[in-house]
């Protein structure tokens, strides 16, 4: 299994928004089989993710891994870093010349430059599930099957409005990437899912609620390893999301999808919602896509997706 992140030069990127950026670089690893000896499985990040899928730092070992529901015995994992995300040591100043669109066409352009044919499936959840989308909809034939989780192929007005907070926060705040990871927290989890876990009891030691306690912690913790312009980008990134943006309509999106759309949505989900979903999944049967819909059923809101792997691993092993 190969750990050591790889790095491909992008050369002459010219962004959506007219930036050229004479050297990109995109970091990768690549977990299981060589290259090119077995189906490739492309995974892509959520916001805080990176491209360490499995291992010891590993955010989807429960899904990912030799005998898991995807299995490194028999797909090789691919996985990038959003240029920018840090991970690598690479942070953009100016997020505000990228969108999702822009790092769906380097990740392309990254697949291109492995010499992939054609990947099995790619699949990522959240702001990952939609640069999916975003890669379908500039290459139709990339992949056999794509399967968003917890996202759409659009950010809705909700979500840019969420989006637009946390950029206010992470422009403003004393304390930018505590605060606006405090506030997120609230957008992925539930009111039922903190009355679960909490329930109103006190942190007798610190002697403030353990919700308040909870949120600290997130927030600190994300501040010691995240640094504030790569939540500028990745937030940046989760608001762009649109597969029909200065292009053709959705109608014609569809007609020209040749992979199989595994669609799974979360039923509490707050910012990617249930019902978005299915008005998806019902608009791209509309056009003969071979879609399917399945729901994970869950309190905890939008971050069910790194919580509920039996029902995820369920779903996702008739695929694999």
């Amino acid at each position: 299994m190969e750990n050591k992140p790889n790095h491909i030069i992008i050369q002459n990127f010219t962004t959506e928004s007219g930036a050229f950026y004479p050297i990109l670089n995109l970091s990768y690893q690549l977990f299981g089989p060589e290259l090119n000896t077995a189906p490739v499985v492309l995974v892509n990040h959520a916001l805080t993710g990176n491209s360490q899928v499995i291992g010891s730092a590993g955010w989807w070992n429960e899904l990912i891994g030799e005998n898991k529901t995807i299995d490194t015995n028999k797909y090789s994992i691919l996985a990038f870093n959003v240029p920018g995300n840090g991970y690598d040591g690479a942070i953009v100043e100016n997020y505000l010349d990228f969108n999702a669109r822009d790092i769906a066409r380097l990740f392309i352009e990254g697949v291109n430059s492995l010499k992939i044919q054609q990947l099995y499936a790619v699949i990522g959840g959240s702001v990952g599930g939609g640069i999916a989308w975003e890669m379908l909809a500039l290459e139709p034939k990339l992949a056999l099957h794509l399967i968003p989780i917890a996202t759409d192929w659009k950010s809705t007005d909700w979500l840019i409005a969420n989006c637009f907070l946390q950029e206010q926060i992470l422009k403003n705040s004393s304390n930018p990437i505590e605060d606006a990871r405090i506030h997120a927290m609230l957008c992925y989890r539930t009111p039922e899912s903190f009355k679960m876990k909490f329930d109103r009891t006190i942190n007798e030691e610190l002697a403030i609620f353990n919700i308040e306690s909870w949120l600290l912690h997130h927030g600190k913790k994300l501040q010691k390893r995240f640094q504030l312009a790569s939540y500028k980008m990745m937030n940046q990134l989760l608001k762009t999301i649109d597969v029909t943006r200065n292009s053709d309509s959705f109608e014609v999106f569809a007609s020209k999808i040749e992979a199989t759309i595994h669609i799974i949505g979360i039923n509490s989900d707050l910012f990617f919602t249930a019902r978005e979903n299915k008005e998806t999944y019902q608009e791209l049967k509309k056009y003969n896509v071979n879609v399917f819909y399945n729901e994970i059923e869950s309190i905890h809101g939008h971050d069910a997706f790194l919580i509920e792997f039996e029902q995820l691993n369920n779903l996702l092993a008739p695929v694999f």
